[in-house]
């Protein structure tokens, strides 16, 4: 395997299929916090560098250490590879990315109150189904996310969670909200467990995400609703979710 981190990059931009539509549409809700994230991320290192007014779709390097270059080899790949692809804004963000990865290998010191990974998201979430259009919000075909401001984007929630096996838990068919369940010493912010109603062409399906590291049918909330339920509940965001699944995950493979 290549040490060298913006060919790997380069590669992993190679094998997405800009056009898998179904990819999309069933990554739709994880696509759209990984691209909320990129933009929080980005809006971070734009407002740290004074240069809002070419924020979100820009080349981080140009700013941070515009000496840093990548090899002549792997840029003549890497326009190749974006053959195609549009708009122009997405072949400036993959070019970005593999100019990131190379920043990275020039042990260039960076601010350590920024975050880390600015592109990663973004590379992930084109992983999970190919990339985005521009109008008056970001079309990521299957899911809409508003630009928002620089200073909007610095308020949001940290999306922190990559892994494939959380993001896959957030996809899902229909309009979704979830729940924390909470009672004494369990917090919201550590719940003892979360469930979702996910309401899709007019059926209304209730699941909790279990010890089987899935979601399953439950009838908590019905049962709240009837009074037939003691242990309450708080209704969380997505990102919240995808915090206790981590966690869930995380600590229920060290145990098996």
């Amino acid at each position: 395997m290549t040490d060298d981190r913006s060919r790997v990059v380069l590669e992993r931009l190679r094998a997405i299929d800009w056009s898998d539509d179904a990819a999309a549409y069933e990554h739709a809700n994880s696509r759209a916090l990984l691209m909320r994230e990129y933009l929080r991320r980005t809006a971070a290192w734009a407002k740290a560098y004074d240069v809002g007014a070419s924020w979100p779709f820009l080349d981080l390097v140009q700013v941070v250490a515009p000496e840093v270059e990548i090899a002549p080899d792997v840029a003549a790949e890497l326009e190749e590879a974006l053959t195609g692809v549009a708009p122009s804004s997405l072949k400036r963000t993959c070019r970005a990315a593999v100019r990131w990865a190379a920043l990275g290998q020039a042990r260039v010191e960076l601010p350590a109150d920024l975050p880390e990974s600015p592109y990663e998201p973004l590379l992930v979430m084109f992983e999970r189904g190919g990339g985005y259009f521009v109008e008056e919000f970001i079309d990521l075909n299957g899911a809409m996310v508003r630009l928002g401001t620089v200073e909007s984007n610095l308020a949001a929630s940290p999306f922190l969670t990559l892994a494939p096996a959380v993001l896959d838990a957030l996809d899902a068919e229909g309009e979704i909200t979830y729940y924390a369940k909470i009672s004494d010493g369990y917090p919201r912010s550590n719940p003892r467990g979360i469930v979702r109603r996910r309401i899709d062409e007019g059926q209304t399906h209730d699941e909790a995400f279990t010890r089987n590291l899935r979601w399953e049918p439950t009838e908590y909330l019905r049962l709240y609703e009837l009074g037939h339920n003691e242990v309450d509940h708080v209704e969380i965001s997505a990102v919240e979710a995808a915090r206790f699944i981590d966690s869930a995950i995380t600590k229920l493979t060290a145990t098996r």
